[in-house]
């Protein structure tokens, strides 16, 4: 499923694109012109623009044009009308992925938006193509295979177990199957499984009645009723203690639950997805994790790999994050430098894409210009590395050196870092060295860095 922008000043050919792009499983916003497409197109992140090229206050080919400023590599498909070549052929060298024709037939407009949805990316966000489902953002050849067994055990009732390292998007996959599920009308109810100490967790997922307990003042539904027709999501199901896994085998097993306090059984109609970061099957061996229990979770596993084994990712979840964070912000910021996105590249990232979002959402909040920079970026474990690696260390040895070609060779790459710091503003980078504007064009001129920004 993608989101669609439809721009066309024709109610006609909205409603008709709406309809056709909706039975293809699509979102589909519309526009009746130029002006209202690019507001919301700043306002909702979309993966795909429709848009007639002759609309009025602002034309198809202007929005197009500010649609790439912004997103170089978002793809866009123009309708032109029959007998005007130029404007297709002009459409086309703006950057658009292809045009349409009016009248068009409907198994060419379907053929042309599916191939525009599954286009690469660009050579700066890889070969593959790119995937946005369900909140799930990413175009590596794993998480496009994790996409597709997704939306095969989403239509089925069988229970699911994500593994996966913190920060992998574990529950954003239980959202994602819950949503494309015959249960998505119902209830998604998470349980955390490591917040809830065990002395309350049968009361929290079964509910109890009044006077069951002191404190028990009133009868209170539990998390598992309230799911009733829809998913109960267990996270981090390897922190639950062995008196309450055997409590949740029985509900599995005999899809009912006795409240406490209660004398009555209630049914219950749920889906289980569980969640864990720990090594289930290394935990039954440590007499910690029922092995019933485990078989029952573990019909249908899911595992995501950590950021740090799908690289490739990295700039499409980065400059993900990056429109996000400056619509919800009101900055205007577009893109990351090379030297950031090269930043984010090398780092391992141990808290996965969670630790990206958060980076991203910090340098959008700090950032004062319209690219993210690498001194936005608040990676102090990497700066540490960067200051270990990539500066030049001198030694000096009984053979002597020349000081004044060492200290040149020193001054240079202080003033490169720093260009590259400041994304070739030279009065930026003047400042992160201490000098003087004409100073610093001077010793740039010296050692022959050009084609830098004043």
């Amino acid at each position: 499923m993608a989101r669609i922008l439809v721009a066309d000043d024709e109610l006609s050919m909205r409603e008709f694109l709406k309809i056709l792009l909706t039975k293809e499983g699509h979102e589909v916003i519309c526009a009746a012109d130029g002006e209202e497409a690019f507001t919301l197109f700043q306002a909702h992140p979309c993966d795909l623009l429709v848009s007639d090229i002759k609309m009025s206050k602002v034309d198809g080919l202007e929005l197009l044009r500010k649609v790439k400023e912004i997103r170089p590599n978002m793809a866009v498909v123009m309708i032109t009308a029959y007998g005007s070549p130029e404007d297709a052929i002009a459409a086309m060298k703006a950057g658009a992925y292809d045009y349409l024709t009016k009248p068009f037939k409907l198994k060419e407009i379907k053929s042309v938006i599916r191939n525009a949805l599954s286009k690469p990316i660009g050579k700066d966000m890889g070969e593959a193509p790119a995937g946005i489902f369900n909140n799930l953002v990413s175009h590596s050849p794993k998480m496009l295979k994790i996409f597709n067994l997704i939306k095969q055990v989403g239509a089925t009732k069988t229970n699911v177990l994500i593994s996966g390292e913190s920060g992998t998007g574990k529950e954003l996959v239980a959202r994602a199957i819950h949503q494309i599920s015959p249960r998505n009308g119902k209830p998604f109810v998470t349980i955390n499984c490591s917040a809830i100490p065990d002395n309350l967790m049968e009361s929290e997922l079964f509910g109890y009645v009044k006077g069951a307990f002191t404190g028990a003042v009133t009868n209170k539904k539990g998390l598992f009723e309230t799911a009733h027709g829809g998913t109960v999501f267990l996270d981090e199901i390897g922190d639950l203690s062995p008196l309450i896994q055997v409590k949740l085998l029985r509900v599995i097993q005999e899809r009912e639950f006795i409240p406490v306090g209660e004398t009555e059984t209630i049914s219950v109609d749920v889906r289980l997805i569980s969640a864990t970061n720990k090594d289930l099957e290394q935990e039954i061996i440590q007499g910690r994790f029922r092995e019933d229990f485990f078989y029952r979770l573990n019909v249908v596993h899911i595992h995501l790999p950590p950021l740090r084994e799908r690289r490739e990712d990295i700039p499409l979840l980065a400059q993900y994050f990056l429109e996000k964070y400056s619509r919800e912000l009101g900055k205007d910021i577009r893109s990351i430098s090379s030297y950031a996105l090269d930043v984010l590249m090398k780092y391992n990232f141990p808290g996965n894409v969670r630790e990206l979002e958060n980076i991203i959402e910090r340098s959008v909040a700090l950032e004062n210009s319209n690219i993210v920079l690498p001194d936005s970026l608040v990676l102090s474990e990497y700066k540490k590395e960067v200051r270990k690696t990539e500066l030049p260390s001198f030694h000096l040895t009984s053979a002597g050196l020349d000081l004044e070609k060492e200290l040149s060779e020193l001054e240079k790459e202080f003033l490169q870092q720093a260009l590259q710091l400041s994304n070739g503003v030279i009065k930026k980078a003047a400042e992160l060295l201490n000098l003087s504007f004409r100073s610093m064009r001077w010793k740039i001129k010296k050692y022959g860095l050009k084609d830098f920004k004043e």
